[in-house]
């Protein structure tokens, strides 16, 4: 069925909806089908996650593989993790079939009598975090089974640098990379969108996945290839776009994937058949959308710190940072002290509020930055 709307917001909908990353697919296959070791690292909202199911979906590895996307982004402990594990596999190999599923099942001798199963047979994964006695045993399964699959398994984790945030994270670091050093029939892709973090992970010495992995950087579709997939879009359903469109778009947003996709989504639903996209409906578009954005940003604003507030919005002024506790930005935007700072900037890292790149400091969303100066 044909798709109301091309400009994805939410998930991966195929190859006709994915916009280039040629290269970065080809890079990515190569590498995960010569059994290395890859790292993705790269701000959030760039499209790593669609990236890694587009790679996926591909014949060389869709045909071949059993593949398994795990998102920890919300977990924070070992037993977390484990569960999201084992859900993601068994989720991804619960429509292929008792026979491949069975054999997860049966390996998951602690956890085995926890699992139910529906009217059709089919396993369950309700299995609560207290069913989980030890988490540590139900990994070493799930490593057990993943090197004695019918098939060859390729495992991403997204937002790994979560695992920093574990109380016992340098522990599970070291375990984890044991695990993977020993595998043969498995490789492993790391996606992070915390740079630092990412970088501390797999490129310091002292830590355990130090030079373990092949690292990749993601940067920005090109306009080129953004004005033609956005054209090539508007076409397919009997309409048009002005080329200005979609470059102050991109340009807007500084050329943030899923930014795009949401200003394009609103100005191809404003758009009649037969009718043309044209420069003075974007910023209609632009506020549509802050209008719709502005009582979840007016509630984040309230529940940050008066200091926080106070750096939030000079940094949205600014727009990037590099000087953070320097005393002409200090001076500037009246901020009380460089320790202060510091700590105000800690927190709306832990938020995700802001983020920080090559040492530049700058707001994460960029329609809340938007918001934020229009006020």
């Amino acid at each position: 069925m044909k798709r109301k709307n091309p400009f994805v917001t939410k998930g991966y909908a195929g190859n006709e909806f994915f916009c280039d990353r040629e290269r970065e697919t080809n890079d990515i296959l190569s590498l995960l089908t010569n059994e290395n070791n890859l790292a993705i690292i790269s701000p959030r909202r760039l499209g790593k996650t669609d990236l890694i199911r587009h790679c996926f979906a591909q014949p060389d590895i869709k045909d071949n593989y059993h593949t398994f996307l795990i998102d920890i982004y919300a977990t924070n402990s070992l037993r977390d993790f484990v569960y999201e594990f084992g859900k993601a596999i068994m989720d991804d190999l619960k429509p292929k079939g008792r026979k491949v599923w069975g054999r997860f099942v049966s390996t998951l001798k602690s956890l085995k009598s926890e699992i139910s199963f529906d009217i059709n047979g089919n396993p369950v994964w309700g299995i609560g975090l207290g069913n989980m006695e030890n988490p540590t045993v139900t990994l070493d399964e799930i490593f057990y089974y993943l090197e004695h699959a019918d098939k060859p398994c390729i495992v991403a984790i997204d937002e790994f640098q979560q695992i920093t945030n574990y109380n016992d994270g340098k522990n599970i670091e070291a375990a984890l990379r044991t695990h993977i050093q020993h595998c043969c029939q498995t490789t492993f892709l790391f996606a992070g969108s915390k740079r630092h973090l990412m970088s501390e992970i797999f490129t310091s010495p002292s830590r355990p996945f130090y030079q373990s992995v092949i690292t990749m950087g993601l940067a920005p579709i090109s306009l080129e290839k953004y004005v033609e997939f956005a054209k090539r879009q508007f076409r397919e359903y009997g309409k048009d776009v002005e080329t200005k469109v979609i470059e102050t778009v991109y340009a807007q947003f500084h050329g943030v994937t899923s930014c795009l996709q949401r200003v394009m989504n609103v100005l191809f639903f404003r758009t009649a058949p037969n009718e043309c996209c044209t420069t003075d409906m974007v910023e209609e578009a632009v506020n549509y959308l802050l209008d719709l954005y502005s009582d979840n940003y007016e509630t984040q604003m309230s529940q940050m710190s008066e200091r926080q507030r106070t750096l939030f919005r000079a940094i949205t002024a600014e727009g990037q940072v590099r000087g953070l506790t320097g005393s002409a930005f200090i001076r500037k935007y009246r901020l009380l002290s460089a320790s202060s700072v510091m700590s105000a900037a800690k927190a709306l890292l832990d938020k995700d509020l802001i983020t920080q790149e090559q040492g530049a400091y700058s707001i994460y969303d960029q329609f809340f930055a938007l918001w934020l100066r229009r006020q």
